[in-house]
């Protein structure tokens, strides 16, 4: 078989590959919207069979990606092949021979060459057009192939994002991880709250007057401060802490004289030191609970002892607490 009868061979056999390459991406890309329906209605069915509906799917764009990138691959070598007859139709067997020769060499010389496909300056005349512009002559270069190679990595990454995104399992949809990022943005949120109310001492502490607040100090009250106070806070004859429920104080009303006595307590006369035992916003609301008793006056309470306290007195003795540190 002469030279002429192989080469028509070659064209016909490299048509026959580009029809059939044609239409493989044809069918399997007419695949992918039988799998989107198919992969809405799983989402309708049990969650067994949506999982392997998932793997199926997982599997058909696995094939698909395969199918692509071994078409890509062929088509990039019948792109070389149908450069190399149209030299030798356009410019003869000189040519057609020095088309083949580039693509010989090490690996790294026909890498290069592929990468770039430079037509070398003696033969620009061979490819470049008939018409001018200003003195300006304009070549019929083809696309360098590393462009090309990267348009053609972005169409696989697109199947591969899809297969992840829509079709994986494991992929978490925006709206999921907007979910997410919200219940960490709330935990981090409660925990600096947290931390803020343990910040409380008795230079800043405010009265509190929510319901939820006093009927947790109500709690810690019962829990730790009934023997003492009795259940009504009033105390009896026999009790050894005093009545709080009047107006009259040992060691001062208000909220920040009583959440000082609950911190540092008063050992000499009975009453221990809560700071060890309780956190700073637990004794603020046992110091909220405990004035919120103020004229509840319960039966039998024990008679009052030290001084009216006024709320006067509490802004005055502030004013000269802060006076004293100053000092």
């Amino acid at each position: 078989m002469n030279f002429q009868n192989k080469l028509q061979n070659y064209k016909d056999s490299s048509t026959m590959k580009n029809i059939s390459i044609k239409k493989g991406l044809a069918i399997l890309l007419g695949m992918m919207p039988m799998a989107l329906i198919a992969q809405e209605v799983a989402v309708q069915e049990p969650i067994l069979s949506r999982h392997w509906g998932d793997y199926l799917l997982l599997t058909i764009v696995a094939i698909v990606l395969i199918a692509a990138i071994v078409a890509i691959y062929n088509l990039l070598n019948l792109m070389i092949r149908s450069r190399e007859v149209k030299i030798y139709e356009e410019h003869g067997l000189t040519k057609y021979l020095d088309e083949k020769r580039r693509n010989e060499g090490s690996w790294w010389n026909r890498f290069s060459r592929s990468m770039s496909d430079i037509v070398p300056i003696d033969q620009e005349k061979d490819i470049m057009f008939d018409h001018e512009y200003d003195g300006i002559r304009e070549l019929d270069n083809n696309l360098p192939p590393w462009w090309l190679y990267g348009f053609y990595l972005t169409i696989v990454i697109a199947f591969v994002y899809m297969g992840i995104w829509h079709f994986s399992p494991y992929a978490k949809s925006s709206a999921e991880l907007y979910d997410i990022e919200m219940e960490q943005a709330a935990m981090a949120v409660e925990a600096f709250v947290s931390r803020q109310a343990d910040q409380i001492d008795e230079t800043n502490v405010e009265l509190l007057v929510d319901e939820a607040s006093l009927s947790e100090g109500k709690e810690l009250f019962t829990v730790n401060c009934v023997a003492c106070h009795l259940d009504h806070g009033g105390g009896n004859a026999v009790s050894v802490g005093p009545n709080l429920t009047d107006e009259y104080w040992i060691h001062g009303g208000g909220i920040k004289n009583v959440f000082k006595t609950i911190k540092y307590g008063v050992p000499e006369k009975g009453m221990i030191s809560w700071a060890t035992q309780m956190r700073p916003a637990d004794m603020h609301k046992v110091a909220s609970y405990v004035l919120s008793l103020q004229g509840t006056n319960p039966p039998e309470a024990k008679k009052p002892q030290g001084e009216k306290w006024v709320a006067e007195a509490e802004s005055e003795a502030s004013v000269d607490s802060t006076a004293v540190e100053l000092n």
